[in-house]
Formats: C-alpha cells, sequence, structure tokens
C-alpha cells in the first residue's frame, strides 16, 4: 500500500504545460499505514518526507527539508483520543518510549522497543482492560491500538500539587487605549466568560491598569465594592497590599462583576488625556510578583510604545520599504533584552505572557513579542479599531478566554537513534536537544522541529517519532498526550521524490525563512525561497528520464503545489519589500508563520478563493458536525474573476467579498437587499439576513468560514468593484504580476 502511495505521487508533469493544478478542495496529508495498525492523523504529527532516507547524504541530493511539525493541544473528541486511567504506564526501561501500536509483542511477558530496540518485561495485567480492570485481548488495549492517547498521570509524574488556574490581567488605561474604546469591550465579554473560564473552584484571579502609573485593584471577599491603589513611582515598583489583588473568583465573584463594570467608566477621559504614558514592562513584572508562586497565565492589553519605566521604548520605524539588510536587523529584531529576560524569569515559575496589541500607531512588536515568544504565549494583534475588527476582536478574545489550556507543561520528542533534533520552532523555550518547557499549552499553536541525519539508518526498516506533552489540566489533572509516527527507511532517490509532503515542506520552509530573515535580511529569505525550489526541480531532474534534454519543467505530483505556494510566499506580507506595510503587521505576519498549524498556515499561505455567486444547496454536504457548505476553490488570479459574479477571498484572518459591476439585480436583491450594484454601499460589514435560500446559504457559509477551531476568526468585508478598498481584496490575487513581482507563469518561465 505504502509503495502503491508513493509510486501514485512519483507521477511527472510538466509545470509549463498545467498551469491549473490547483485542487478544487484542500487535500488531505497522508501518513502510511502498516497493515492494521494506523498511523497518527498527520493533523496531529507529520513528517515532510513519509520514507526517511538512510544517510544525511541521500538527503541533500534530493533537496528536500527534513522537518516534522506537531499540533500538541489540538482539541480532539474521545473517539480520536482515548484517555486511559491506569495506574500503570507502560514505558521502554532504557528510552523511556510509551508503549504504542508499533511495538513488538514477543510472548506473553515481552515486548521489544520500536524506538531503541531494547526488549521489556511486561506486566502481569497487560491483559486487563487499563480503565475497567476487565479482562481483553491486548490487541485491544488503547495505547495498543491507537497511535494518539492520553494518560491520567499517577503521582510520580508530580514535581508538585496541580497549581489552581490562575489568570491575571493588564490593562493599558493610557489616553491611547481609552480613546480607542477596547476597554468596554474587554470588560464586557470578560464579564460574560466569567463562568466559561477554564478552572474549577480553586480558580484565581486579578486585574491592574497602567499608563505612566500602576493601579492595582483590590478585590478581597469582605470588602463591599473594590478598592483601588496606585503606585506612581514605576521606576521603584512594590505591591501596594500583601492580599487582595489575587483572590479566588468564586468567593469574590461579586467583586470581580462590579469591577468590570466599573472599569470602563472608572477613569475620566480627559483626564486620562494628560497621561499618554505607557508602563508596559513594569506592569508585566508586577504581574509576574503576583503568580509567580502558582504560575499561570498573565494577559496585557497594549494599545501604544512603552514609554516608561523598565522596557521603555523609543520609536524606531521610518519606513515600512525594508530594502537594506541594516533595516531589516534594526527593525524586525527586538530593541532590548528586557523582554525576553522577563519572558525566562516567567518560563522558569510555569507563568506565560500572552499580548494583545491594539494599536494603529507603531508599538515596536518586535521587541515586546518577546515576552510571549520565550514564555509559551501568543499574541494577537488589531491594528485599527473599527466595525468589523471590533467584532473580530471580540469573537476571538471569548474564544481566548473559554479555551482549553494546559499548565506547567513539557513536550519531549523521542526518535529512533541516527536521527537528532536541529531546530526548533514556535512559541516555546528550548530546555535541552529534545525537550520543550511550555508554561502554557494552547489548542491553537503548532511546533516545527528540523531534523538531521548522524548516523546511518542501514540497520532498521522504520523509524520512529514520539512526542509526548505532560501538562496539568485547568481542573487540577496531570495528563499525559502521547503520539506517535514510524515511517519507513529507504535507499532510493525516488522513493524521496515520491513520498514527499509538499503542504509540511512548504510550511517549514516559510519557517525558515523567518529564521533568515530575522538573521539575515528579508532579501536573504527571498533568495532562500528561490533556491529552495530550483534546487529540487534540478536534483528531480537529474533522475528523471529524458527529463535533462527537454525544455519541460518536471516536477512529481507530489510536489505539483510547490512552486504556486513559494510563489505566493515572495508576495506575503511578511517578505514582500516593497513599502506600505508597517513593521508591526510584517512581524505578527511572521509571528504566524512561526506558530500556526499547519492546516491552518497552508491557507495563510495561500488563501482560498471562492465564487460566492455560484453558491446555492447543492453544495451542502453532511459532515459529522452536520451540514456544511463546499465551494470548490479557485486560483488566486484575476482571470478567475469576473464582472458578473461576487467572490470571497479567505485567509484565516480575514474574509473579503468583491462585487463586480456586472453582478445580476436578483443577486444583489436577494443576497444584499439593495435593487442592483448602482445603490450598493461602498463597504459592508455584514451580509443582511434575507429570507431566500441564496442569502441563507451564503450566511450560512460566512459563518462556518468564522468558526472554524482556531485562535483567529476572520473579519467580514465586503465592497463594490469600484470601491477605495478594493485592493484589500486584489492583493490577495498573488498568481498575477504586480509593479513589484513577476507573476506565477513569469516565476515558471523565468
Amino acid at each position: 500500500q505504502q509503495q502503491q502511495q508513493q509510486q501514485r505521487y512519483l507521477e511527472s508533469f510538466d509545470l509549463l504545460q498545467k498551469r491549473h493544478l490547483l485542487p478544487p478542495h484542500p487535500p488531505k496529508m497522508e501518513n502510511p499505514e502498516y497493515g492494521d495498525r494506523r498511523n497518527v492523523n498527520p493533523e496531529l504529527f507529520c513528517c515532510t518526507l513519509n520514507a526517511i532516507p538512510e544517510t544525511q547524504s541521500l538527503l541533500e541530493k534530493s533537496r528536500i527539508p527534513l522537518g516534522i511539525h506537531l499540533h500538541p493541544f489540538k482539541e480532539l473528541s474521545e473517539e480520536e483520543l482515548p484517555v486511559i486511567y491506569s495506574g500503570i504506564i507502560l514505558r521502554c526501561r532504557s528510552c523511556r518510549t510509551y508503549i504504542n501500536p508499533f511495538v513488538t509483542l514477543l510472548d506473553q511477558r515481552r515486548w521489544r522497543c520500536n524506538v531503541c530496540f531494547r526488549v521489556n518485561e511486561a506486566p502481569e495485567d497487560i491483559d486487563c482492560d487499563v480503565s475497567g480492570g476487565r479482562f481483553v485481548p491486548r490487541a485491544k488495549r488503547p495505547d495498543l491500538r491507537c497511535a494518539a492517547v492520553e494518560y491520567i498521570a499517577p503521582s510520580e509524574y508530580m514535581m508538585r500539587a496541580p497549581q489552581p488556574t490562575v489568570l491575571f490581567f493588564a490593562f493599558d488605561i493610557s489616553s491611547t487605549a481609552l480613546q480607542s474604546g477596547y476597554l468596554s469591550v474587554v470588560c464586557q465579554c470578560l464579564k460574560e466568560s466569567l463562568d466559561s473560564l477554564p478552572g474549577d473552584s480553586r480558580t484565581l484571579i486579578g486585574f491592574l491598569g497602567f499608563n505612566s502609573s500602576l493601579h492595582f485593584f483590590n478585590l478581597k471577599s469582605k470588602l463591599s465594592q473594590p478598592q483601588t491603589m496606585v503606585v506612581s513611582d514605576v521606576d521603584d515598583l512594590f505591591l501596594p497590599s500583601p492580599e487582595g489583588l489575587l483572590v479566588n473568583l468564586k468567593e469574590s465573584r461579586e467583586l470581580v462583576d462590579s469591577l468590570l463594570d466599573q472599569l470602563p467608566s472608572l477613569y475620566d477621559k480627559n483626564q486620562a488625556a494628560f497621561d499618554p504614558k505607557s508602563a508596559l514592562g513594569p506592569a508585566l513584572h508586577s504581574s509576574f510578583k503576583l503568580v509567580s508562586s502558582y504560575g499561570g497565565r498573565i494577559t496585557a492589553f497594549q494599545c501604544s510604545l512603552p514609554s516608561c519605566g523598565d522596557g521603555q521604548l523609543k520609536a524606531r520605524e521610518t519606513s515600512s520599504d525594508l530594502s537594506s539588510k541594516a533595516k531589516d536587523v534594526l527593525y524586525l529584531n527586538a530593541m532590548t533584552d528586557f523582554y525576553k529576560q522577563l519572558a525566562l524569569d516567567c518560563s522558569g515559575q510555569q507563568v506565560a505572557v500572552d499580548v494583545f496589541l491594539l494599536s494603529s500607531a507603531y508599538a515596536d512588536l518586535a521587541t515586546t513579542c518577546c515576552v510571549s515568544k520565550y514564555s509559551s504565549g501568543c499574541v494577537y494583534y488589531y491594528r485599527n479599531l473599527n466595525n468589523a475588527t471590533l467584532a473580530k476582536f471580540r469573537t476571538e478574545l471569548k474564544r481566548y478566554l473559554t479555551r482549553p489550556i494546559g499548565f506547567e507543561a513539557v513536550l519531549r520528542i523521542r526518535t529512533t537513534r541516527g536521527l537528532s533534533l536541529h531546530t526548533f520552532h514556535g512559541h516555546c523555550f528550548v530546555r535541552s536537544t529534545d525537550l520543550l518547557s511550555l508554561p502554557n499549552t494552547n489548542p491553537d499553536h503548532g511546533f516545527t522541529v528540523q531534523l538531521v541525519i548522524e548516523d546511518s539508518l542501514k540497520d532498521v526498516s522504520n523509524v520512529c517519532f514520539q512526542s509526548a506533552l505532560l501538562y496539568t489540566t485547568s481542573r487540577g489533572e496531570r495528563r499525559i498526550r502521547i503520539y506517535t509516527l514510524v515511517l519507513p527507511v529507504t535507499n532510493k532517490l525516488r522513493d524521496l521524490y515520491g513520498s514527499a509532503n509538499q503542504h509540511a515542506v512548504v510550511a517549514l520552509l516559510s519557517k525558515m525563512a523567518v529564521d533568515r530573515s530575522l538573521s539575515s535580511s528579508v532579501g536573504a529569505a527571498r533568495e532562500g525561497f528561490l533556491s529552495a525550489l530550483l534546487d529540487v526541480l534540478a536534483a528531480y531532474r537529474r533522475i528523471h528520464p529524458g527529463a535533462q534534454q527537454s525544455q519541460r519543467l518536471i516536477v512529481p505530483t507530489s510536489l505539483s503545489l510547490l512552486a504556486l505556494r513559494i510563489h505566493s510566499l515572495l508576495q506575503h506580507r511578511a517578505f514582500r519589500l516593497s513599502g506600505g506595510i508597517p513593521v508591526d503587521e510584517r512581524i505578527f505576519s511572521m509571528m504566524l508563520l512561526k506558530c500556526l498549524p499547519v492546516s491552518d498556515l497552508l491557507r495563510y499561505i495561500y488563501p482560498s478563493l471562492y465564487a460566492l455567486h455560484e453558491l446555492s444547496d447543492e453544495h451542502c454536504v453532511p459532515t459529522k458536525g452536520g451540514n456544511a457548505y463546499s465551494l470548490p476553490r479557485l486560483h488566486l488570479s484575476a482571470e478567475q474573476v469576473s464582472r458578473t459574479g461576487a467572490y470571497l477571498v479567505d485567509n484565516g484572518q480575514a474574509l473579503s467579498v468583491w462585487i463586480g459591476k456586472d453582478v445580476s439585480s436578483d443577486f444583489c436583491l436577494d443576497v444584499l437587499d439593495r435593487p442592483n450594484f448602482a445603490s450598493l454601499p461602498e463597504l459592508m460589514t455584514e451580509f443582511p439576513e434575507l429570507d431566500t435560500s441564496q442569502s441563507k446559504a451564503i450566511r450560512d457559509f460566512v459563518r462556518q468560514l468564522q468558526t472554524r477551531k482556531s485562535a483567529f476568526s476572520p473579519s467580514l468585508l465586503i465592497f463594490r468593484e469600484d470601491s477605495r478598498f478594493k485592493s484589500t481584496f486584489t492583493q490577495y490575487l498573488v498568481d498575477d504580476r504586480t509593479d513589484s513581482s513577476s507573476s506565477y507563469y513569469e516565476l515558471l518561465t523565468n
């Protein structure tokens, strides 16, 4: 079966002759199967190659990068992730690999590890159901049947008693922040979500406001109303009260509700106008002091450049045009180590820092993001708070507040001897060569690891990768989530091309390019993309019969979309050289490329374009979660867009709808509640709710795109063909030529 799959993907064609090669629906990644032993879902764990080369020299001949992608805390059903309640967890005594479907059961009492091949003794109760104590065939044990399982960990996996859920919020209350109106949205969302916050009766919560001073809120349950305590000297920090600043949510619930009601109007805007400063650094440092004895999560809302106290910064953006290496190094890297050092201190105490940046002005995200990057936190960025982005902010904040969270986590990746882990990508602190420290883990982050073949693998027929995420749930339960991936070893170059996972390859290349941008320049990253593409095409050309004597551009089916996606990356906001891209937006784009799971990342790299006017009930298909609409995707080119239609482009961050000037009056009336194109407003942020089948289908389709399980909820903008906002849509037509870049076809011919 594996050979048939590789042979299918090894079929070749000429890119110059087959320009329209985008599959109508996103293709699913595949991991090889071994008879009745099924590998882990590739959305959880996958490799850039589904056959591992015997030697590093063979890998280098293929010119395909080797790496693995991991989505360790993805939200899964019990069917997808069996939970095992057992006091005994079977592990190899030598390499500590967890027992999995790919070990060899030698007899009733012995099993061989599939990572280090040591023979281990099996306990007498190996044939007992690990959750119910009943006798069952060992082949039906979840950990011997499923490549993804989760254990309830016994006491030896705990360094201390499980921590309570600790949530601390730091609000920017500078004049810029208050004038934006964000605070009322945050307080409303928080109050509505209090009953749905992760945690239990032990949950602790606290709040702090900051401008040029720090404003602490005493919420001790014995008080009749919240008390505000102000520390004006941010250069000489102290906590104004030994208690009441971090309280039990259940015991102080009435005071928390009262504070959230009062907070938006607590600071008079006229008075705040005289205090435009932002002491973000001191606010984060004080928050850390309050939660460090427990661990937990700090959530900071930032609306301007930090301007006083430790961590204060100066504006250094003079242009968004990164045309020189010097500018890249200056703007894309941190100005100070303060935020990185604070992040490392937080990581050591099991504290993560998440940042919401809401600023239309330069706020030096390159520097402040370090506090999240090295503490396993996350970053959200909203450049302009209009109706569309406010709705996006509100939806994303609600998901952020209520999504599952794992505390004091560590992630270890084990591999067959001969392979070594080289470079890690993602928000984490690398504690050792195979161990990541994750004070918080969330379901929306992915991680990537580059691999090196240090020793020959010719003595093994397959290699094993196993990840183990040890974490504490928000209810104080210690758990271990195990993913196991087993891939065959080959000594044939053709097998490498036949087994290439192009989705994983382009995801890895994008992360490597971010690192190169930060260490060298954006221009160097762009050159790296082109070199990677040319090297792969040239290497495959050398082994393809007759290709060297022809002018054709031959690629295997397994890499058919590589050139298309690399061309899209060259026009991506993270790597575009032309002006008009604020540095903070570029940094945020790079952070998404580093952290998004592969499925979300591919949409962000090459958005989906749909002919919205063609949507009907015929496109509705039944799924496990109910009915869903499935429209075929189109190439991102103007030749796919007709003035008689309406088109939607989705990159996971935004939904942009373009209405052609010759669209039918029936569509305008049935979907937009206007008699014709001329009567349409220049910009809309939602589809009107109309009692027509097409209106319902389109609204359901948009809702389907906006409610995917992801950290981000794409905002919706609808505009006419002649709108001044039309570039919001046309910027995504990346297959076409622009003033600063060639078209996809020109890339192939040049």
